[in-house]
């Protein structure tokens, strides 16, 4: 078996995640895009403090890295990653 680079991850549904791509050397893997995941990481802290709102986080997303993820696709990032809103607020 081949060794993993770093920073791959295993396919595990149909949608690739934004960030990644399929990796073309190493079947059945998502090959990381530093870009969009240093793009999201931005985008996720402003969501998070509550600067911008989650369309204007996917409208730039789209505009800095080129692919499209939905307000509601990062909303569930978001929500996965650092809980629900109310969560966060201590709600």
């Amino acid at each position: 078996m081949k060794d993993i680079p770093e920073g791959f991850i295993r396919r595990k549904t149909s949608t690739i995640p934004f960030g990644y791509k399929l990796a073309d050397d190493v079947k059945g893997y998502l090959e990381p895009i530093q870009v969009e995941i240093e793009s999201l990481q931005l985008i996720e802290q402003m969501i998070v403090g509550e600067e911008i709102s989650l369309q204007m986080g996917s409208d730039w997303l789209e505009y800095k890295t080129g692919r499209s993820i939905s307000p509601r696709g990062l909303q569930k990032h978001i929500d996965i990653k650092y809980g629900r809103r109310s969560e966060r607020l201590g709600e």
